[in-house]
């Protein structure tokens, strides 16, 4: 088991990475109370609830959600809601968030919002979730005019990422949660990304090591962004390569064709694209990037959405200032910037051309 800590004073928590640790009783050492509340789904659930070991002295209720991003709404927080109140869990309980991005996004928010804040543990069950949305206390639900437009930040008490369960993920799944790990490289660690282009296949085949270290690597690097900026208000920002385009098109297609990691995919190489023509980055690494996503199995060209369809879609983005759109753009491998000043044609022709 390795174990990284993400770094905010007396709200500090660890990662632990490693195989089997659903196993192994971690969550004896962060739950302080009598009583849990686990969220899971109904494809999650039946997998993996049996292994998970629960502290003997605690009480574990189970709640079972339906499975998919078109669960991720108030509706379904309602479910939670009442779970909490009918069982009288006061301030004291935790929720245990067994499943991928969803559930963990969705369990974290209504943990923030219930009685004003309760603690919550993350054990995520997908490789994108282990490598991105389970790290960092952003937690939120879908709207239908934009994706995460509600949410709150709110540190769980612990990452639990097992990397035992990534061996049954469907190569779908594999290869969306493959497009966030290809974003660190992009934004931040070059090296990561060559040994990335070294060791596509090694992933795809679900190599335990290689997932291991992909595992490791994407969070030690997001730890240390969220450390510097928790509440993204500078640097945290560059974590969102991609996404302004990506949900975009998750938003246009109703959460229902679409996996997040395909979408954010296919926002990288429009982002690519779009720093490219701005004269930012160079050809040479824009091809790099899309041999490397074409060799993990992802799409890089969006479905069919009128031009003025996606620059609305994008203008209803989190990190819009004043109207403006503003994007994560590249100067090189390893070389991000957040920014609103930039040549709206460029952008304009990238969404017609990628």
């Amino acid at each position: 088991m390795r174990t990284l800590t993400v770094d905010l004073g007396e709200r500090s928590y660890p990662i632990y990475i490693g195989p089997d640790l659903i196993k192994q009783g971690l969550l004896d050492r962060h739950i302080t109370d009598s009583r849990a509340l686990l969220i899971t789904n109904e494809t999650v659930g039946p997998r993996y609830r049996g292994q998970l070991v629960t502290p003997e002295n605690v009480s574990v209720t189970d709640l079972v959600l339906p499975d998919g991003e078109r669960y991720k709404t108030l509706t379904t927080c309602e479910r939670v809601y009442d779970s909490l109140i009918s069982g009288r869990f006061d301030r004291s309980a935790t929720i245990i968030a067994l499943g991928g991005g969803v559930i963990g996004d969705l369990a974290g928010f209504c943990a923030a919002t219930y009685q004003r804040g309760i603690n919550f543990v993350q054990i995520p069950t997908t490789l994108l979730a282990q490598v991105d949305s389970s790290v960092g206390g952003k937690t939120g639900v879908n709207h239908p005019q934009g994706k995460n437009m509600i949410g709150a930040f709110h540190q769980p008490q612990a990452v639990i990422a097992d990397t035992y369960l990534l061996g049954t993920l469907p190569e779908r799944e594999l290869a969306a949660g493959l497009a966030e790990v290809v974003k660190y490289g992009l934004i931040r660690d070059p090296e990561f990304f060559s040994w990335l282009e070294r060791n596509a296949d090694k992933l795809l085949a679900k190599d335990a090591d290689a997932l291991a270290h992909a595992v490791a690597e994407s969070c030690r690097n997001k730890a240390e962004v969220v450390a510097a900026d928790e509440r993204e208000g500078g640097v945290r920002a560059l974590l969102n390569l991609g996404h302004t385009f990506g949900h975009a098109i998750e938003t246009y297609t109703n959460y229902s064709t679409w996996l997040h990691g395909e979408a954010v995919a296919v926002g990288i190489c429009m982002a690519c694209r779009v720093s490219v023509e701005l004269g930012w980055l160079c050809e040479a690494d824009l091809q790099r990037t899309q041999r490397l996503l074409a060799k993990l199995g992802l799409p890089q060209r969006p479905p069919n959405i009128p031009l003025e369809r996606f620059l609305e879609l994008m203008s209803v983005d989190k990190k819009s200032q004043g109207g403006r759109i503003r994007l994560v753009l590249l100067k090189g491998i390893g070389d991000a910037l957040v920014t609103s000043e930039f040549d709206h044609g460029a952008l304009h022709r990238s969404i017609e051309t990628t």
